[in-house]
């Protein structure tokens, strides 16, 4: 994957709109000593390549007391990319990454309680042929998260 083609004003553009999406066109261009119009045009080319979305993010415990939880899955190496996207399809996953070392992916989850943990960690992502192993960590007490990392929210029903 190569990294896109941003300069110097993009990037300030992607860094406010990162701490506050609900800046106007005319409050970056204040910020960045810009016309509204080249604001405008930056914007509108970033969001068409795909490089900035808006999007609300809600806190997680909005829904009561899900249990925010960590999955490391070990695969075989033929099977990590189709298992990743199998586990990304299940609703209780937020976010899956692919990473390198001992395990190959990790899927943030959020539970509504330690059985629906076990049913999808066991029976759902631990059955999955060329998963080797799942180790789960509920947090017990998160002192900093970074939204803009992964956004956890629970699907909607309907």
């Amino acid at each position: 994957m190569t990294a896109p083609d941003l300069d110097e004003t993009d990037r300030h553009i992607l860094d406010l709109l990162g701490d506050d999406a609900r800046l106007s066109n005319r409050a970056l261009a204040r910020r960045l000593g810009l016309v509204e119009g080249t604001i405008r045009t930056r914007v509108k080319r970033l969001t068409e390549r795909s490089l900035l979305r808006f999007t609300a993010i809600t806190d997680h415990r909005q829904h009561g007391s899900p249990r925010l939880t960590f999955l490391r899955i070990r695969t075989d190496l033929a099977s990590g990319a189709e298992i990743a996207r199998a586990v990304s399809a299940l609703p209780d996953v937020r976010s899956t990454i692919m990473m390198l070392g001992p395990f190959n992916i990790l899927a943030i989850a959020l539970f509504e309680d330690e059985n629906r943990h076990a049913e999808v960690a066991m029976a759902s992502i631990g059955a999955m042929p060329g998963v080797l192993a799942v180790e789960s960590a509920v947090v017990i007490k998160s002192l900093k998260y970074n939204e803009r990392v992964a956004k956890l929210n629970l699907p909607h029903d309907g």
